[in-house]
Order: C-alpha cells, then structure tokens, then sequence
C-alpha cells in the first residue's frame, strides 16, 4: 500500500500531461481525495513497504504524509477556482506537475534509506520548478533559476553529507543499511568526528530546501512568483519534507549522544533565520513575498525548537503542521486578493474588510493565527519552545528568540492591517466564490479544532516522533 500511495498522484500528473488543456482540472480533487483516503489507511493500519530497504513507515513520516495529503486535497478544491479565473496557459502542465509533486513529497514522507531521501528531495526540486514558471514572466523565470540553481547547490552539499556519513559507518566499522532507522540503533558506532562532518553538510544542504537563513535567498522569488496553490504547496508542504530529512538526521545525532553538537546549530540556524525575515518584514512591499519571509521565520522557529531538544521538540513538531495549515490557508487566501486587486503591490491594496469581507474574514484570521494568537496552534507550539529554553537554561537564546517573535508581528500587523482596513474610495464589492473561500476557512478551523481536541492517535504519533529526544514531552 506504502508503494501505491506514490505511485497513485503519479499516474494521474502523466495523464493530466496527456489529456486536452482544462480536461484534467477534475484529476486535481479526485487525486487528491483518493490520497487522502489511502494516507488515512496507511496513518490506522501502519503497513510495511514491500520495498522494505528503501522506504519504511515512521512516527515523524506518517505526521508530513498525513499534512501533505489533507493540504492537497483542500488546495485542489481551491485550484479548481483558480485555474477558472486565473486564465492559466497549459493548464494540463500545471495540472500534470501540481500531481507530481505530490507524488514527490508523498515517497520523501516514506524514504528511509538516506539515499533514497535525497532522491526524493531532489525530485521535489524538478516536479516544483515548472510550478514557480507557469506564468512565463521574466520575473519568473528569474525565480525558477534561481530556485533551481541554488536548491541544486544545497542538495549537493546534502549529498556530499550523506557520504560523510557512510564514512562514518565504515570508520566504526558499522555493517547496516544505510538507512536513517539501522543508524540511529548503531549510532553509538560511527564515528563522531565523520558524523558531525556530515551533519553540518545535510544541515546546510537540506536546509536550503528548508528555507533556513542565510540559504533562504530563493524562497521569497519563487513563493512570489508562482501560482497561489503552488506557493501554498511551496510554503506549507515543501519546507516540511526538508525539516523531515533534518529531523532524522538529528535523530541520529542524538542517538550517538551528539545533541548538543547539532542542537546548538540548529538554534543558530533558527534564530539567523528568525531575524532575518524579521528584517525584510519590517519594509515589504508585496504581500506574496511578505509570507514568504514569514515562512522563512516559522522555519526558524522549528528549527529553533528542535535545537533546544525535550519540550522545544514537542512544540517544534506542533508549530509544523500548524504552520503548514495557517500558511496555506494564507497563501490561498493572496491568491483571492491578487485575482481581486490585480496587484501584489501592498500600496494599491486596501480597504479588505469592505470589498472582500470573506477574504479578509480569512486573512486577517490567518495573520492573528500565523502571529501565535489563541486559540491557534502555533500559540501553544511556541509557548512549549519557550518553556523547553528556559527548562534548558538557554536564557540568551530564547531573549533573542522572543524579541525576533515581536519584530515579525510588528511588521506584519503594519502591513496587514494597510491591506485591510486602508480606504481606497471604491464603492463595488469584488467577486468571492465560495470554492476559493472555504479552502481557506477549513484550515484554519482545523488549526483550531486541533488545539481545542487533538486526537489520542495524532497525540500518540508525536510522542513517538520524539521519543527519542532526552527529556522529551
């Protein structure tokens, strides 16, 4: 079943390619739906991969699979209205590529073996890119370059660390699969000096994808430039199955009793990240880059969660599929506004609340949600990293951490609220559909729905994500 849940989103993108230009919109929720389905088989019934050496169904893999599959099949509802408004060239392209990502980010949530991993991260890259270039602008085409050539770059490095840690193995002689699961029940047995060699390289590598400061330098372009659902995808599926790949490596790091070599990078990372995109918020000028900055941020924050260890894991891992819910409810939600204005531009904007009331209904709930409002789940993700800093006595850090969470808010309550409340003198109501309206309602109502009851199996899920963590929740 593992397998086919792959392969499903897969033969449906090559069909799409085949079938006339809109004929394959319906492919985008029937795909969608049908994954969703088979990923909550996969999530109850915890199968075993028939290709066993490769791919392997894990606590950490089965939260992203289960993310990925409840954002697309909402983000499809969502396209089908944008691909009807948005006049889109080659529709079946988009269509054929929007499946193959997901089919992409689909076997990342399931590889175990870490070559297979940075296969399918590299996969992402190629099957997303086409997605940043649909609207064939210069502007765009500098983005997809530029997207593709530094992510080529960070995937190298991750591929130089992932041999990095084959030499570990066979310094301290450790005859495994190379799979993230064999090492970290041998990590004891690498050596440490390769291994951390090795870290620092995926870190660097994987964390480009991720969107991590300073290797973030593509992702404002390319979540700008690409169609809303692509950016929602972009923002609120893609930077996971990066994190994931971190997240098993450092696994492996604390296994081997290494957890303050990375975790001290990763708070590095975390708060370089953090304020960066707090600088950048502060003087935005279009709203699509200033998510984007702010998705740089939420990075950071995961990152800087998972560097603290125990409690700051359990609030990283919450901040990530809440972050990808409220992210893509918000990046959806631009994608009404840019149809609406005709802009991206943040100064000819205005007046949200008065011509689109349900698109601000949604906006203005996702900027209080993404900010780390109640009842939000992002609030109580970084509330738990804030308590795990001072239980670890990293004072200093979670200073910095606290005053770069003012800063972002600052800036993007300044720009949100000229968004919407600004007067522009118009007097007509522009057009909401409610398929490119509830989308958006439905993720942030599962964000909340998730902080008001989260489900003993969801909540089992995490525990064992973390489990391994010393002084996990």
């Amino acid at each position: 079943m593992v397998e086919i849940v792959i392969l499903i989103p897969f033969l449906a993108g090559i069909a799409a390619f085949l079938m006339p230009r809109s004929s394959g919109r319906p492919l985008l929720p029937i795909t969608g739906a049908v994954h969703l389905a088979l990923s909550l088989m996969v999530w109850l019934n915890r199968p075993s991969p028939r290709l066993s050496s490769y791919f392997a169904v894990t606590p950490e893999g089965l939260l992203s699979l289960i993310v990925i599959s409840l954002l697309f099949f909402l983000i499809s509802i969502y396209a089908l209205g944008y691909l009807r408004e948005g006049h889109i060239r080659d529709e079946n392209i988009f269509t054929g590529f929007m499946l193959l990502f997901l089919s992409t980010m689909t076997m990342v949530t399931f590889s175990d073996h870490i070559m297979v991993m940075w296969i399918a991260i590299e996969a992402t890259t190629l099957t997303s890119a086409p997605l940043i270039f649909t609207y064939r602008s210069d502007a765009s085409l500098e983005a997809t370059w530029k997207y593709v050539l530094v992510c080529s770059v960070g995937i190298a490095m991750a591929l130089l660390g992932s041999v990095l840690v084959t030499i570990a193995m066979d310094i301290g002689k450790v005859d495994v699969p190379v799979s993230f699961s064999a090492l970290a029940l041998h990590a004891k047995s690498l050596d440490a000096l390769w291994l951390k060699a090795g870290f620092v390289f995926i870190l660097v590598g994987y964390g480009t994808k991720m969107g991590l400061c300073p290797m973030h330098t593509w992702l404002p372009d390319a979540h700008s430039e690409a169609p809303s659902p692509a950016s929602a995808l972009l923002s609120g599926v893609l930077l996971n199955c990066a994190y994931l790949a971190i997240f098993k490596t450092n696994k492996i790091m604390v296994a081997a009793g290494l957890e303050d070599f990375s975790g001290s990078i990763l708070v590095v990372f975390g708060l370089l990240s953090i304020m960066a995109a707090a600088t950048f918020i502060l003087k935005q000028t279009e709203y699509k880059r200033m998510l984007a900055y702010s998705s740089v941020e939420n990075m950071g924050i995961i990152a800087f969660g998972t560097g603290i260890g125990g409690l700051g894991v359990y609030g990283a891992i919450l901040c990530m599929i809440h972050h990808s819910l409220i992210k893509s409810s918000l990046f959806l939600t631009s994608g009404n506004i840019l149809l609406g204005y005709k802009t991206r531009l943040i100064e000819e904007t205005g007046g949200l609340i008065r011509l689109m009331p349900k698109t601000f209904l949604s906006f203005f709930g996702g900027f209080a949600a993404i900010s780390g409002f109640p009842p939000f789940g992002i609030f109580i993700g970084e509330l738990f990293i804030i308590l795990g800093a001072f239980k670890t006595g990293q004072y200093t850090a979670v200073g910095i951490f606290i005053f770069g969470l003012c800063v972002v808010f600052a800036g993007l309550a300044n720009q949100v609220m000229a968004i919407s409340f600004n007067d522009r003198g118009e007097t007509e109501k522009l057009p909401e559909k409610a398929d490119m309206i509830f989308p958006q309602y439905a993720l942030l109502l599962t964000s909340v729905a998730l902080v008001l009851y989260m489900p003993e199996s969801l909540s089992r899920t995490i525990s064992e994500a973390i489990a391994f963590i010393p002084g996990g929740f």
